[in-house]
């Protein structure tokens, strides 16, 4: 892939994206990607020093967090949400992984209408580490219905303000194709994935044989969190990921 993030010493390199997260990331030869999960949600600070404390603790530097799954209160603003990014990147500058204006941590964040955090906080996180021998493993930042480009997100989003059963599949297709094309950047493939998830609040079982399943990204089943993307406006949001070892902790 040309144009990769290669933090230094992460053990990983990342597809470009923007400033608040990169498409998608894959681990280097004789490395692999480590997801871990918290048990509850952990506010954002202490999510961050938590997951230092992990790394370092095995001989990991700051540098291999490759991907960041997060919960918010509830929809931002774009002005709302830029202002949580640049309180995000503070501190992947402060590690060091920000290579300049480039991210190459993957991410997805979500906001459950139902029992929200007070604050921005960790659901998972993903690290690189040392695997001789690994199967390739990657991860795809989380994907809305919104085509690229300047803008506000209202003259972006694919089907704005529709929820009927067409306005969702035609969000599901965009996000669908998306979610491909940042595998594609990253070596990656449904075929591939281990886990795939799905974020909405409105119906999606009218689309999900056809759309999903049929296209194999459902191979290892269908992970769907009752949680809205984080702009207001958007409706449907997906990741998908291939790792070989997974962890819960308190």
């Amino acid at each position: 892939m040309s144009n990769e993030i290669l933090p230094p010493a992460g053990g990983y390199a990342a597809a470009p994206g923007w400033l608040k997260y990169s498409r998608g990331v894959r681990a280097l030869p004789e490395h692999a990607i480590v997801r871990v999960r918290f048990q509850g949600l952990i506010p954002l600070d202490v999510g961050f020093s938590r997951i230092a404390t992990w790394l370092r603790g095995r001989g990991r530097p700051l540098t291999s967090l490759c991907a960041c799954e997060l919960r918010s209160p509830a929809q931002f603003t774009e002005e709302g949400f830029d202002a949580f990014n640049r309180r995000y990147i503070e501190t992947l500058c402060a590690w060091g992984v920000m290579q300049g204006d480039a991210n190459p941590v993957a991410r997805t964040n979500v906001c459950p209408p139902i029992a929200p955090p007070k604050e921005p906080s960790f659901h998972a996180f993903c690290y690189a580490a040392p695997a001789p021998g690994a199967t390739p493993s990657f991860v795809a930042a989380g994907a809305g219905e919104t085509t690229e480009g300047a803008g506000p997100y209202s003259e972006r989003v694919i089907a704005y303000g529709d929820t009927s059963a067409i306005g969702m599949r035609r969000k599901a297709e965009c996000v669908a194709s998306e979610i491909e094309h940042r595998m594609a950047l990253i070596g990656g493939s449904w075929q591939a994935a281990t886990g795939v998830q799905v974020y909405a609040v409105h119906e999606i079982h009218n689309f999900v044989a056809d759309l999903l399943v049929a296209r194999g990204a459902a191979a290892h089943g269908l992970t769907w969190h009752f949680a809205r993307p984080p702009i207001v406006g958007l409706e449907y949001e997906m990741d998908a990921r291939a790792v070989n070892e997974e962890r819960v902790i308190p």
